[in-house]
């Protein structure tokens, strides 16, 4: 059983009776538990985790709840998974950092930066907080400025951050707002998670790392910044700024701190911000019951100086969410490298000061928590996948797509046809991604490569700022399977260093006809060198490694993980195809 002791600075828990009340925010049950398990008038013991009850703002009087940890009796929206059903850290391995969880009702939403992808900003559902799958993107194409088109010149690790997502109850819609490029703020409106979505704007101020609040009386905020922390007010149709005030700057002893997520609780304003070194989540609580403050800081106990995942570094920029029956959970991000940054999660309880705290299990964010819910399993991360438009939300561009040179003949397939003469891959249009399930998975494309013409390169990559593929190489009307790696990108400008090199060929294939074309990748940031195994297979049975193991760049800087890429580029002339017949990933 895990110790809660320290969780919270000054919780003051009296070793009373079991027969009295317990005071306001105080602990009324859990494993272990031998005080009070009723609370004082207006306060109702409600269910966290198995190891913690406590008396939080509701109707009525205080409810029992046994020292067993059942959910109080009063909260009957939402039914407690077994104690013995838990989920393991992350809670989804993909790369979904910057991230922000709202509820809808029942639905869960999250949404995270994608930098230069393009459609942005995806959008996950969930109704279980563990479960996860793709319903949409907010931001359907980055059409700020011509560098995300990929044509002249280019947007990596610009784009977008850290944004934030809401919905709007006075109207039924749903606002993302975010700042592009440390310069404009833009907002992004619909009815539905799927789309359509509207873009508003832009807003000359600069929202870096925002976090969006609807007020109980429908007034509109927007926290941001970085050390230094302001609040804009919105216009009524959060369209425009009406003011902006700054409302905290951080300490010396805390230093820099950024990520802001806005909220308002049983009165009280709150901003949550992020400690990117050496990385853990704030808690900022107004003591004027107003958004404009003064505000005062406290640490929510993510980063305990280990990590819930092997090998990753501690948790920091999420936030909180509520459950329909008034429990709260913490999620936030891991880096990952070389998958990137994911997702973990953890119950918060708010203490006798009215700050959030996080659960740890022995002095630390645990690796493993009771399902906040009933699991409800969604839509798998692995399978096999054929394309239709418009292709479902869990593929990105790199960078927008020409429209013109991909389109769908049918049967599940999709045709690239070549959009860019180039000898870079990292200025080739229409590459289309998908994130690399963790902690270790297999993409597998079936292509048909007769449409090819000569000086084409087509195939399956390992994609990030050091990138290697397996692909097609159509020259003097011949074909041949090759390997390339050593393609990288300068991280001071994000301008192509290297375009690779061949570090090995496959054996005869014909001029034309189908292949199948496979990356292995071993994402597990605990890996010295994490690995990706290049294969291909002439008739979809028998595989036949190519070329050496490609070694993974772990380092931060591009900020995203490596992801699994299918492309089709000219080194000579445009006109040539290729068909994808399918897209499998397996664990």
């Amino acid at each position: 059983m895990g110790s809660f002791t320290s969780l919270f600075y000054g919780l003051a828990v009296a070793a009373v009776a079991v027969n009295a009340q317990q005071s306001a925010y105080g602990q009324c049950g859990g494993q272990g538990w031998t005080g009070p398990t009723t609370c004082v008038s207006g306060y109702v013991c409600t269910y966290s985790n198995p190891f913690y009850s406590q008396c939080i703002p509701g109707t009525g009087s205080g409810s029992t709840t046994s020292s067993t940890s059942k959910p109080a009796t009063s909260t009957t929206s939402t039914t407690s998974p077994a104690q013995t059903s838990k989920y393991n850290q992350p809670i989804f391995w993909e790369d979904l950092a910057d991230l922000e969880v709202i509820r809808v009702n029942d639905t869960f939403y999250y949404t995270a930066s994608t930098m230069h992808y393009s459609p942005g900003a995806p959008i996950l559902r969930s109704y279980d907080l563990v479960n996860w799958e793709y319903a949409g993107h907010a931001v359907p194409v980055l059409d700020w400025s011509s560098k995300y088109d990929l044509t002249t010149s280019r947007a990596y690790v610009k784009g977008i951050w850290a944004s934030s997502l809401r919905y709007r109850k006075s109207n039924g819609l749903y606002y993302w707002v975010g700042c592009i490029e440390f310069s404009q703020s833009w907002v992004y409106t619909s009815s539905s998670v799927a789309g359509p979505w509207t873009r508003h704007g832009p807003i000359s101020t600069c929202f870096y790392d925002a976090g969006l609040l609807i007020d109980d009386n429908d007034t509109m905020y927007v926290a941001y910044g970085n050390t230094n922390i302001n609040v804009a007010q919105l216009s009524s149709d959060g369209f425009s700024v009406v003011k902006t005030q700054q409302v905290f700057t951080s300490p010396s002893s805390v230093g820099t701190i950024e990520g802001s997520r806005m909220y308002k609780i049983n009165g009280n304003y709150y901003i949550l911000v992020t400690q990117p070194t050496p990385g853990g989540e704030w808690a900022l609580q107004s003591t004027s019951k107003t958004p404009w403050g003064p505000y005062n800081i406290k640490a929510l106990g993510t980063n305990s100086g280990s990590s819930p995942v092997s090998g990753a570094a501690g948790v920091h920029q999420g936030g909180i969410v509520d459950l329909a029956d008034g429990r709260w959970y913490y999620i936030g991000f891991v880096d990952a490298y070389p998958g990137g940054r994911i997702p973990t999660m953890a119950p918060v309880t708010f203490g006798s000061d009215g700050f959030p705290t996080v659960n740890q299990v022995n002095g630390a964010f645990g690796t493993s928590y009771p399902y906040p819910l009933s699991p409800r399993p969604l839509k798998s991360q692995f399978g096999t996948f054929t394309f239709s438009s418009p292709l479902s939300a869990e593929w990105e561009w790199n960078h927008n797509p020409d429209t013109s040179k991909f389109s769908f003949p049918g049967n599940g397939v999709l045709k690239l046809s070549t959009a860019t003469v180039t000898v870079d891959l990292y200025s080739a249009r229409n590459t289309l991604t998908r994130r690399i399930p963790g902690p270790q998975s297999t993409a597998t494309i079936v292509l048909d490569y007769s449409g090819m013409t000569n000086g084409d390169r087509a195939g399956l990559v390992l994609l990030r700022d050091q990138s290697a593929w397996i692909g097609i190489k159509k020259d003097n009307g011949g074909a041949r399977v090759v390997m390339i790696n050593g393609i990288n990108l300068n991280t001071a400008d994000w301008s192509t260093s290297a375009t690779g090199a061949e570090a090995a060929a496959g054996g005869s294939i014909p001029a034309t006809g189908k292949i199948w074309l496979r990356i292995s990748a071993d994402i597990r940031p605990s890996s010295s060198s994490p690995q990706g195994l290049f294969s291909y297979s002439t008739d979809g049975s028998t595989f036949t490694r190519v070329g050496p193991a490609f070694v993974m760049y772990k380092d931060w800087h591009f900020f995203l993980g490596y992801r699994f890429g299918v492309f089709n580029y000219g080194t000579s002339a445009l006109g040539g195809s290729v068909l994808v017949n399918s897209f499998a990933i397996s664990q």
